[in-house]
C-alpha cells in the first residue's frame, strides 16, 4: 500500500502548447477514455487545499484512529493536498472502478465450514489492474497535451482518495466514510491522477444518507463512534488486515467467519441496490476458491502453499502467519469439532501469534 507512486513527465511545471487541444474538448475525451479503460466514474477536482478536509485528517490522527498505520501520521503533511505533495499539480483526476458483488456479501455469515474473505479481495489485485489502466490514460493524456505533467496513483502514496473523490463529484463519503455512489452503490475502487492541466473542477456531490444508519449498526465490533468518523483499532478490516500481533480478545467473538476483510457495512447500504448490473471488470469476479473457502484447508496452508493460492491477490501481502492467526479465530467461532485436529496441530507453531490464536482457538471449541 507504501509503494512510490508512478508518474509520467517530469516534475516541471508547464503551459498548455497551442497544438493542445481546448481544455473542454480534452475533458470530453478523457472521459471517453477513461471509459473504454474499464472505469466507472470520472471527475475533475482542484489540486488545491480544502482547509475543512485537512482539519479532519489531524483530528482523527490525533485521536489516534489510524492504530499501528504509521505512515498515515508520517507524511500527514502531504497528505493534506495534492499541492502539498506536488506544488504543480492543479487539476486532480478522480477515478473509480466498479466492484460490485452479484451475490450478498453476508451469505456466509455463521458458516460453521466456510470462512468470509471480502469481496474486494476475491479477484485480482486492484492496484495492478486499476494501475496499468491509470498508465494507459496517462500516455493518452501526454499524446494529447505533450507539455503537460501527470503522476497516477492508487492506495500507493499520501492520497486521500475519498475525499478527492467527494470533491469530484463521484459521490460522497457515507457515514462509515466509504466512497457511496448514485450508481455503484459502495463498490468502487478509487484511483487518481495529478496533472498540471488546468481542467475545470465538478461539483462536488452532496451528502445523501439522510436519517439511514444501517451502516453504523451493522457493525460487529462498534468501529463507529459517530457517524463520518472511523475508529480503524476496532475495525475488522484493520484488524485482520493491519494489525500485525494477537488480536484483541474482545473483538474475537465479534469477527465470526471473517478472515480477511469485513462488508458487513459496506453490504447493507441501500444506494448498492442501483449497482445491481453495473459494469465491473472481469479482473475483479471472484475467484471460485476464493468465494467460499473452505476453513479446513486454509489452516493447513504452509508458506508455500499460502503464496501459491494467492499469487496476483491482494491478500498476499499479509503473508501466511497473520492469514492463519485470522483463519484460526474463525475456527474457534465456528462450533465445528471437525476442526479440533486442525487446529491442535497449530498451537505449537513457530509463530508465537499463531500458536497462540490456535490455543484460543482450541478452548472456544471445548466450550461450544
Amino acid at each position: 500500500m507504501r509503494d512510490r507512486p508512478t508518474g509520467a513527465g517530469s516534475d516541471r511545471a508547464s503551459t498548455i502548447s497551442p497544438a493542445t487541444p481546448p481544455i473542454d474538448q480534452l475533458k470530453r475525451g478523457l472521459i471517453e477514455q477513461a471509459h473504454a479503460l474499464s472505469f466507472a466514474a470520472v471527475g475533475f477536482a482542484s489540486a488545491a487545499e480544502d482547509p475543512l478536509r485537512a482539519r479532519r485528517l489531524e483530528q482523527w490522527l490525533a485521536e489516534g484512529h489510524h492504530g499501528t498505520m504509521e505512515w498515515m501520521e508520517a507524511r500527514a503533511d502531504v497528505r493534506r493536498s495534492p499541492n502539498a505533495m506536488w506544488p504543480e499539480a492543479r487539476s486532480v483526476i478522480a477515478l473509480g472502478m466498479s466492484y460490485a458483488p452479484a451475490v450478498d456479501p453476508l451469505a456466509l455469515e455463521g458458516d460453521p465450514e466456510c470462512a468470509r474473505i471480502s469481496v474486494y479481495a476475491q479477484g485480482r489485485d486492484y492496484h495492478d489492474v486499476m494501475k496499468k489502466a491509470l498508465k494507459a490514460l496517462a500516455r493518452w493524456m501526454v499524446a494529447q497535451a505533450p507539455e503537460s505533467q501527470l503522476k497516477v496513483f492508487v492506495d500507493t502514496a499520501p492520497v486521500m482518495e475519498k475525499p478527492l473523490g467527494e470533491a469530484a463529484g463521484l459521490g460522497w463519503q457515507g457515514k462509515h466514510t466509504n466512497m457511496v455512489s448514485r450508481e455503484h452503490g459502495n463498490w468502487l475502487f478509487l484511483g487518481a491522477i495529478y496533472t498540471t492541466l488546468p481542467f475545470v473542477p465538478d461539483p462536488p456531490h452532496e451528502m445523501n444518507c439522510g436519517t439511514c444508519r444501517a451502516c453504523l449498526d451493522a457493525c460487529p465490533t462498534d468501529a463507529f463512534p459517530a457517524p463520518h468518523r472511523l475508529d480503524a483499532r476496532r475495525c475488522i478490516s484493520y484488524l485482520t488486515i493491519e494489525h500485525k500481533g494477537p488480536i484483541p480478545h474482545e473483538f474475537r467473538r465479534a469477527m465470526g467467519n471473517r478472515i480477511y476483510g469485513c462488508d458487513d457495512c459496506l453490504a447493507v447500504c441501500p444506494w448498492n441496490k442501483f449497482a445491481q448490473g453495473a459494469a465491473v471488470n472481469k479482473a475483479f469476479l471472484p475467484r471460485a476458491e476464493l468465494s467460499a473457502p473452505r476453513l479446513d484447508e486454509l489452516l493447513a496452508l504452509d508458506d508455500a502453499g499460502f503464496r501459491a493460492l494467492f499469487s496476483g491477490s491482494p491478500i498476499k501481502r499479509i503473508g501466511r502467519d497473520r492469514f492463519v492467526r485470522n483463519c484460526l479465530i474463525a475456527a474457534g467461532n465456528s462450533g465445528n469439532p471437525a476442526l479440533v485436529e486442525t487446529v491442535r496441530g497449530l498451537a505449537g507453531d513457530p509463530d508465537p501469534v499463531v500458536a497462540e490464536a490456535a490455543q484460543w482457538a482450541l478452548a472456544e471449541l471445548a466450550d461450544r
